[in-house]
């Protein structure tokens, strides 16, 4: 990252020095864990944590800043560091993140959407990586603490940053923009993840545009016409780009699902174009649309793109094909909702295997919706050919009732689904392992991966 100087942290966070010392650093860290030498650390505080408890040992394994809001330290027990004083170190990282972010001239693309998110910063950022240093958010760092930490990874050694903004409840999306300030943003779709908090899909649209409080006027807005909600959207303040739609620029034509990667026809600047891409599922070619309108308003060439989708990078656990003797895993185990466990049915129908086998956990944050989405993922899961359901966590009834009795199996838990699986699994089938990230379904994969 670049230098700040104490002036201007002080200034960015309205902070007090408590204890003068060392005023350089080289990174942000907010995990006594994982302190370097040289690093500045700000003491978060959570339910089960509280961080200013570590002051000691941080700068004891190096830490030559730290910001605190509750002294647990005597001044003799710090040697040659600073302590700043602040209200509250949650808002005082995402502050500073701010303050940063408004230092760096480059430009930044702000991503949203219930599903979609990650695949589509991969895709963008592998589209620009031919012409750009691309940096694109790591893992699963989208929200008011990862996302800060990401940005302070950013220097002026970087073209273009593409930041994933991940929410919950309203006001979170509007926190994470007015730290990233983004330069374009990018929807991805309007689905019923955290509709428990939100309510209505027409909320969740309402939270997700969020992403432009703080875009500039004319900016590009890129959106999902394949979505029935961002469809609608109009902004005469905004340049509204609506991709996927018939007969328009950045529409679908022929795409063909081979086995191990995607082709299509697109029109860009009223050219036809054919594009390769190394994943499968209809869902991401609309995600790749996304990528492309990204590009063509950064000025990268259709050449350059077409080479860049060869330098796709995904992050793992998100339809990961896994070729193994015995089997076709498909890893999906990252993330789960009725709209991506619907995409992963329908990849796993386009592969060749003897049998077709979902093993499915539990959807979160679907609130009053829960037991339907559960039902029709079932439903959906019999009506595109999978062969076996085996299913652990909640509303596992329910998807049942939708896919039907016969050949579909419900357990209490991961490990009684692991100790059965000997009894279910045949040598040819492709076995597709899905479940929102807290139920841990990466177990299951270790599982197969053994046999």
């Amino acid at each position: 990252m670049m230098n700040l100087g104490l002036e201007e942290i002080l200034k960015a966070l309205n902070g007090k020095v408590v204890v003068k010392g060392r005023e350089d650093f080289k990174v942000v860290s907010t995990d006594t864990r994982k302190i370097e030498v040289g690093s500045l650390f700000i003491a978060l505080k959570g339910n089960n944590f509280n961080g200013n408890l570590f002051i000691k040992e941080a700068v004891e394994k190096g830490a030559t800043i730290c910001i605190v809001d509750e002294i647990h330290f005597q001044s003799a027990e710090i040697t040659d560091s600073t302590i700043i004083k602040v209200d509250n170190t949650t808002e005082a990282l995402k502050d500073l993140a701010e303050f940063y972010r408004k230092k760096l001239k480059i430009k930044v693309v702000g991503v949203t959407g219930s599903t979609g998110k990650t695949s589509t910063k991969d895709l963008i950022a592998a589209a620009l990586s031919t012409k750009y240093k691309v940096f694109k958010t790591k893992g699963n760092f989208n929200n008011e603490i990862g996302l800060p930490l990401m940005v302070f990874q950013l220097d002026e050694t970087y073209d273009v940053a593409v930041l994933e903004m991940g929410m919950s409840d309203f006001n979170e999306i509007h926190n994470l923009s007015k730290i990233a300030r983004p330069d374009i943003a990018v929807i991805t779709n309007i689905g019923i993840s955290h509709i428990e908090n939100l309510k209505t899909r027409d909320n969740i649209l309402k939270a997700k545009m969020e992403i432009t409080d703080f875009l500039k006027e004319k900016s590009p807005l890129i959106l999902s016409g394949n979505d029935d909600k961002l469809v609608t959207v109009e902004n005469s303040n905004f340049n509204v780009i609506k991709v996927g739609l018939d007969n328009k620029d950045y529409c679908i034509d022929n795409i063909k699902f081979l086995e191990n990667e995607t082709q299509f026809n697109t029109i860009i600047d009223g050219e036809k174009v054919k594009f390769t891409i190394p994943l499968l599922g209809k869902h991401n070619v609309y995600n790749t649309l996304l990528a492309l309108c990204v590009g063509r308003n950064l000025g990268v060439s259709v050449t350059e793109m077409q080479q860049g989708m060869a330098n796709l990078e995904a992050t793992s656990m998100r339809l990961d094909i896994m070729k193994k003797d015995k089997y076709t895993i498909i890893n999906d185990c990252y993330n789960s909702s009725p709209a991506s466990v619907k995409a992963a049915i329908e990849v796993q129908k386009n592969l060749s295997s003897k049998r077709k086998v979902a093993i499915l956990g539990t959807m979160k944050e679907l609130g009053l919706e829960s037991k339907s989405a559960h039902f029709e993922v079932g439903k959906f899961a019999k009506d595109n050919d999978v062969d076996l359901l085996l299913l652990t966590g909640e509303f596992t009834e329910e998807a049942r009732l939708g896919y039907g009795e016969k050949n579909a199996y419900i357990y209490t838990s991961v490990s009684e689904l692991i100790n059965d699986l000997d009894n279910k699994i045949k040598i040819g089938d492709s076995i597709l392992v899905k479940a929102s990230r807290s139920m841990k379904f990466e177990q299951i994969i270790e599982s197969l991966d053994k046999k």
